[in-house]
């Protein structure tokens, strides 16, 4: 009928263009019955599915040290003994046919600073004459950055250290005793994976502020620093990054608002007159209305994830994963908050808070805002879902970040530069469950975005497959647990799609349409109460069916033995680490001693070499060939390996000589 198509706004897709008591307003009710129950459907078969697929991972996967581990913190203090003896005392008493052993968590902030020290006084040593030989055969020294626990001779030169030292020295004991100091954390080893389990969901004493026990998290996913963290701040730490999150949420309406401001010409020309006759131009227009705000937004996007990470470092989490898990949540609701909430209304602060004095009123504001931000819904996963996988598989930051390392702080190592990374989580998800949110609450108001956003998705899933497979590193296995985060999110937008639907059908005088969208409310609510109590539990803890019946199976095959000799080195504290698989643990009050007696000798043979051998005119100093850290802590590089050769120097002191060897 039409010779010429006319040019229209992309209003005339969306569903302002129905008219009020339309019949049509049925196909968009019949529309939200279709996608809501096809959504549950998937929800709880992909549910179903990865629940099946957890239970699988920790029957089939090898014997993991955190299933036989539990986190004790708040351990409670005496004056007569150590935290390592209390530790000892209370488990063997209270948990006697279960418990196996225990390591200690200490602080190693002085230790740090020895190492510092330590370095210091190699470049001290490199200044004043020192002729540095590198030989392929010997070990790193201390100037190459290898942490060492203690100086040894070379054995080609002048054969290796045997014997008792010949003298014992107390004072240099009580030094080091006050150097490490323990915290009132450990970790403790149980017999068996149930027992760690039921120790870990029970309350040890009538006070639920000592004795706090939690399942230990994977060996490399420990986080260290957050560990050593009293129990009783993190309920502080917590209400701090709460309000932290409040306030950076608020604080970035400015730029939303900013945007917004773009996307209304009127304002703009009102707040900008001299830009009334740039903006008439079309190209302008469409530039400055259309594509511009959503490519603001996303810069400032960026700045979202390392500030919630950060916030979710300060809160305490024990372990890498939870710390990412928790960054995660706090960036989804960032993100769904002022991408979609503050857009959809008005571009100002002030009719902001006219907005929410009318809460009640929450349906019908949506419902007349929503498909007028069709546009910039439509623009924005142009720019940030589309461009994002171009980023993703060029990876920009990660090589941006290895030429800084190679180029401006001249590191050599491959293994540092090639070291990888693990998947970034706390950005990616929170995208792809934005983008769905997106699509659920506009599915029924503005169905073009549905083919853009069935692109992105194809896409996301080839670019991500790769990834996941090829590029990033697996640290660790969090088991699933980011599923229940996407499940609930997907709820979330079937209820928000519902509410605005209904507001709509309202506002159209469809009073049918809303009636039947109540009973839809109401079975999305029970859908998700059910997958709740079928499902979430198994994400939360352990079966104790299968942790019985794992145990039952390691014992008839004779790998109990085995595993507990693996446990008991596992968590190895990264400045402790040569002596945290033995006397770290401390089982016993005369093992209490071994990491003072084990340093203090070396410290007493390194004193004997010097003694001995500095008036014969070259002294030959290497290191330890433990291919443990030491100590003083440190990263090992992959340098050639480097004997120190000092000879007989009337500049050098002999103070230097004595400070070095202690």
């Amino acid at each position: 009928m039409h010779k010429h198509i006319p040019l229209e706004s992309l209003d005339v897709f969306t569903i302002e263009n129905v008219k009020p008591g339309s019949r049509w307003l049925w196909a968009h009710c019949l529309a939200l019955y279709i996608i809501t129950l096809a959504a549950c459907t998937l929800l709880y078969f992909e549910y179903r599915s990865i629940t099946k697929l957890r239970l699988l991972h920790i029957v089939g996967s090898p014997p993991s040290p955190s299933h036989f581990t539990v986190l004790v913190r708040s351990i409670p203090w005496s004056a007569d003994k150590s935290y390592c003896d209390t530790v000892n005392k209370f488990f063997s008493y209270y948990h006697e046919s279960t418990y196996l052993s225990h390591q200690m968590i200490y602080k190693s902030g002085r230790v740090q600073k020895l190492k510092d020290e330590a370095e210091h006084m190699c470049k001290v040593l490199r200044e004043t004459s020192l002729e540095k030989t590198c030989k392929a055969s010997f070990v790193p020294c201390c100037c190459s950055g290898i942490s060492t626990n203690s100086f040894k001779k070379d054995s080609n030169e002048m054969g290796g250290i045997h014997g008792s030292p010949c003298y014992t020295d107390i004072d240099t004991k009580k030094k080091f005793e006050s150097l490490i100091q323990e915290s009132p954390a450990a970790f403790v080893f149980f017999k068996s994976r149930y027992a760690a389990l039921m120790a870990a969901q029970t309350l040890q004493t009538s006070n639920p502020m000592i004795w706090v026990t939690d399942m230990a998290p994977e060996p490399h996913d420990v986080h260290w620093s957050n560990i050593r963290i009293r129990y009783r701040q993190l309920w502080i730490r917590k209400m701090a990054t709460l309000a932290a999150s409040i306030a950076f949420m608020l604080a970035f309406l400015i730029p939303v608002t900013f945007v917004q401001g773009l996307t209304q010409l009127d304002k703009l020309q009102k707040m900008f007159p001299f830009l009334t006759g740039v903006l008439k131009k079309g190209y302008v227009n469409q530039l400055v209305t259309g594509y511009l705000p959503s490519v603001i937004l996303v810069l400032f996007l960026c700045a979202v994830p390392p500030v919630m990470m950060l916030f979710s470092t300060v809160e305490g989490s024990i372990s890498r994963s939870g710390r990412k898990k928790s960054a995660c949540w706090k960036v989804l609701y960032f993100t769904i908050w002022n991408v979609f909430f503050v857009n959809v209304f008005t571009g100002s602060v002030i009719s902001q808070l006219s907005v929410f004095d009318s809460i009640t009123d929450l349906p019908a504001q949506l419902a007349k805002a929503v498909p007028a931000q069709a546009t910039f819904f439509t623009t924005y996963v142009l720019s940030s879902g589309w461009a994002s996988l171009g980023f993703e598989v060029m990876q920009i930051c990660p090589l941006l970040y290895n030429l800084f390392q190679r180029f401006l702080l001249r590191v050599k190592d491959d293994d540092t530069l090639n070291g990888g990374i693990s998947f970034p989580y706390h950005t990616e998800i929170p995208r792809i469950l934005l983008f769905g949110f997106l699509g659920f609450t506009c599915s029924i108001l503005a169905p073009l975005m549905l083919p853009f956003l069935l692109i992105y998705f194809f896409l996301a899933y080839l670019v991500y497959r790769n990834q996941i497979l090829n590029v990033y590193i697996t640290k660790y296995d969090s088991g699933g647990q980011y599923w229940p985060i996407a499940h609930n999110t997907t709820v979330f937008s079937l209820l928000v799609a519902q509410l605005i639907a209904l507001g709509v059908f309202g506002l159209k005088r469809s009073t049918v349409a809303s009636g039947f969208t109540i009973p839809l409310l109401i079975v999305t609510l029970l859908f998700h109460q059910y997958c709740r109590q079928r499902f979430l539990p198994v994400f939360r803890s352990h079966s104790a069916q299968i942790l019985i019946d794992m145990d039952k199976k390691d014992e008839q095959s004779g790998k109990m033995e085995g595993i507990y000799e693996q446990i008991r080195s596992a968590y190895n504290q990264p400045s402790l680490a040569p002596h945290a698989s033995s006397q770290s643990e401390c089982s016993s009050p005369q093992e209490d001693k071994g990491l003072v007696d084990n340093i203090s000798e070396d410290i007493e043979k390194g004193k004997e070499i010097g003694k001995q051998d500095r008036p014969a005119g070259s002294i030959h100093h290497t290191l330890s060939s433990s291919s443990d850290k030491s100590v003083l802590g440190g990263n090992q590089l992959s340098e050639p390996a480097c004997t120190l050769i000092i000879k007989n120097n009337p500049d050098v002191p002999d103070p230097v000589h004595e400070h070095l060897f202690n």
